[in-house]
């Protein structure tokens, strides 16, 4: 029988009693009695960085979380793990999500404790957390930061990241000035926390809500609430009630909560990001997300929410609207009702309760949708095999079936290099096509957000059918195909594509082809060279294990059975 408490997963030094006694002596160094050192311990991963404006809230959270143990008779452990800034790694923060769910388990695994509670919020943050929880499969519970307040610009309201994009589309296209950017990049984050719309980091709070592993009504409370604090410290006593009655995470994200994770991804508008993201943390239990899933449960999911980047609210609104609960109201009658929570109860159970008031405005009724399907479909087709991504709900839907010229960029360092040049063979029309910049190739950056060209920017066009192997932020918007697979670098038809090849999109048959017959197909296949591959180190690697995006570029040595 496993021993818990300080007792646990001892040092081998050849003789345990040894252990033990050289473990609580250092211990004791610390200031701890022997009534705590015999008490559960709950390990706190805390992912505080200064590289991360998400997480700057967390010293204040692990405070929190340590309220609700110790008043719970536990023993609170703080320990860090590296931390994913979005905005602040190169060459993109999805690079080193394996990297933390590596570090999270391994350190879950390693050292002493009988629960424990996530902390993060970034948008890999979260995702490298609950992988990492699920492969260590000890009672786990995530809390994350929260998302920030809006700040203000004129008579607008301001949340990063979507605001930031517009904006910036503005700039480009010469409808402000360089005085006015400078002032906006001031007001778009002004609190902790992360994105305040209904970006990556909001989807997988509300996907971790959804699969029971974080606590109920915890996703959308914004970073600078007092609920927050409020979440925090029950976050703690919720994970010493699992030392008692012990629930694992392989217990919590089953097929069953993942297809309500699902429904839930959906019915927000959520991000392209996070489908990666659930097909990584399923993959760890061994679940599948195979495409004709996501298209029928996007096909019969309607978009309740009316958040940007689809709509025109903030986190703020959709906390104070009722948030994820509200939602799984509405969905209730597609949703799998015997799914567990981390409280010990089921889906159904949590559903029983009294509802609070719901703002109609923001989170609609099932019979009222914004759109009667869900925001994200899969696409196949010649060009994308193994899958692709589109986010309809943040598409122009004039652009849903489109026949046109390709325009080729080879890698990002083309892309930059052309991309505004007054000489680029480009029409409104056109489709926008950037390779290599996959998983393998580039790390897989949101990249696939691929700019509308200066020239045509400033001529008013605002949205062109755009097709990459790179991801997009999800506060982004537009007719963004992401995703492709098989990826350039190892020689899928992404490969093959040439300036003036004509691509047809089809949303309606969720189809994305090149219009080239097979035989010229394999005759340009023939002869790619893939990038070279890194060298040394992680990024060396990554390459070498990295699955490809339906499979959630996991590293395939960790991936559950």
């Amino acid at each position: 029988m496993k021993k818990k408490g300080i007792a646990g997963g001892l040092t081998n030094y050849g003789d345990q009693d040894f252990s033990l006694y050289l473990r609580r002596s250092f211990a004791r160094s610390m200031g701890l009695s022997n009534r705590l050192l015999a008490a559960p311990i709950v390990g706190i991963a805390a992912a505080e960085s200064g590289f991360n404006n998400c997480h700057r809230n967390i010293p204040e959270l692990v405070e929190a979380v340590s309220r609700g143990v110790l008043a719970a008779g536990g023993l609170p452990r703080v320990f860090p793990t590296i931390s994913l800034g979005e905005v602040f790694l190169n060459p993109t923060s999805m690079m080193f999500r394996n990297l933390m769910a590596m570090d999270t388990e391994e350190m879950i695994r390693a050292q002493p404790m009988d629960a424990v509670v996530l902390i993060g919020g970034c948008d890999k943050t979260v995702p490298a957390q609950l992988m990492g929880a699920l492969s260590a499969d000890i009672p786990a519970v995530q809390l994350v930061t929260g998302p920030m307040s809006t700040g203000r610009h004129k008579e607008e309201r301001l949340g990063a990241c979507t605001d930031c994009r517009r904006f910036w589309g503005k700039y480009r296209g010469g409808e402000i000035d360089s005085d006015e950017i400078e002032t906006i990049e001031g007001r778009l984050a002004v609190t902790t926390g992360t994105c305040a719309v209904m970006g990556t980091a909001s989807t997988m709070a509300c996907i971790a809500e959804s699969l029971g592993i974080a606590l109920p009504g915890s996703a959308a409370i914004p970073a600078v609430h007092s609920g927050r604090l409020l979440a925090a410290e029950a976050s703690g006593r919720a994970a010493m009630a699992l030392v008692e009655k012990p629930i694992r995470p392989s217990e919590l994200i089953t097929e069953k909560s993942v297809a309500n994770a699902l429904r839930v991804l959906m019915a927000v508008g959520g991000s392209t990001n996070a489908v990666i993201h659930l097909t990584a943390i399923a993959g760890r239990a061994g679940v599948k997300i195979p495409h004709h899933q996501i298209n029928s449960i996007s096909d019969s999911t309607p978009v309740l929410v009316d958040l940007k980047p689809v709509g025109e609210g903030y986190m703020e609104d959709f906390f104070a609207a009722g948030g994820v609960g509200a939602v799984l109201r509405e969905l209730k009658p597609l949703l799998h009702l015997d799914t567990r929570d981390v409280e010990g109860r089921t889906l159904g159970e949590r559903l029983e309760d009294a509802p609070g008031w719901v703002d109609r405005r923001v989170i609609r009724e099932f019979d009222n949708p914004i759109s009667p399907s869900g925001g994200l479909i899969a696409l196949s087709g010649n060009l994308a095999p193994g899958g692709a991504i589109l986010k309809r709900a943040a598409a122009t839907p004039a652009l849903f079936e489109h026949e046109a010229r390709a325009v080729v960029f080879e890698n990002l360092e083309d892309l930059a290099n052309r991309i505004d040049d007054p000489a680029l063979d480009v029409t409104a029309d056109d489709i926008l096509v950037l390779k290599n910049s996959g998983p393998k190739a580039a790390g897989m950056p949101e990249a696939g957000y691929i700019p509308i060209p200066r020239k045509l920017a400033q001529r008013g066009v605002n949205d062109m059918v755009r097709i990459s192997d790179a991801r997009m932020s999800g506060t982004a918007f537009g007719t963004v195909v992401l995703h492709v697979a098989p990826e350039t670098a190892v020689g899928g038809p992404l490969a093959a594509v040439r300036s003036g090849d004509l691509i047809r999109l089809s949303v309606a048959n969720k189809q994305v082809d090149l219009l080239i017959s097979e035989e010229e197909m394999q005759r340009r296949l023939a002869k790619h060279v893939p990038p070279p591959p890194p060298r040394r180190g992680y990024a060396a690697l990554y390459h070498r294990t990295v699955t490809q995006a339906p499979d959630g570029c996991d590293f395939d040595f960790l991936a559950g059975k």
